[in-house]
């Protein structure tokens, strides 16, 4: 993965930084880009169109616009089995839809790939998604409620992302500018 674009965003949820790669969009983090130097002044940057489009959709996503991401994924950084799981779950689990652990693990072990994954390793591919929102790990719930989410300020976000898309209710507090304001 070379020639990778940063750049940052506002969003209700704190600021997301953006990575793209000639292939896609390559990394989603809360928070600004880790341990990422600015570009050299003047140099082309292929993937600058990709890193824009990306922000176009991420900013449509905060605004209520987009209820699906249509940008190419760079999956070349992860594992084969983090690939399969992140693809299973980005195709088959919509805006405002819920899975569980179970469940997606059950998607993902069907057909070719064998039997069904622990709830766990489902778990420990949501925790280390390299581009959340996009691919929506927000939207894999445990059985008995939210589970657990890495991503901004923990399970706060997620469960504001999840009222924002009308997975889950809005609570008396709920604030449509994030889980912050």
């Amino acid at each position: 993965m070379t020639g990778r674009a940063w750049t940052t965003l506002d969003t209700p949820v704190g600021p997301l930084s953006v990575s793209c790669s000639r292939a896609g969009v390559s990394g989603v983090h809360f928070g600004k880009p880790p341990g990422q130097a600015p570009p050299a002044p003047g140099a082309p940057d292929p993937a600058e169109e990709l890193l824009s489009a990306a922000v176009a959709q991420l900013t449509g996503y905060f605004s209520g616009q987009l209820r699906r991401f249509d940008l190419p994924i760079d999956w070349s950084a992860m594992s084969r089995l983090q690939q399969h799981v992140l693809r299973v779950l980005f195709d088959s689990v919509g805006y405002g839809e819920t899975v569980s652990y179970g469940t997606l693990a059950q998607r993902a072990g069907s057909g070719d790939q064998g039997p069904s994954l622990p709830p766990q390793a489902i778990g420990q591919i949501m925790g280390s998604n390299p581009i959340p929102v996009i691919v929506p790990c927000h939207r894999v719930v445990a059985g008995n409620g939210l589970g657990g989410y890495s991503g901004g300020t923990g399970l706060e976000v997620k469960r504001w992302l999840l009222v924002f898309e009308g997975a889950l209710p809005p609570t008396l507090d709920w604030v449509p500018t994030g889980p912050e304001a």
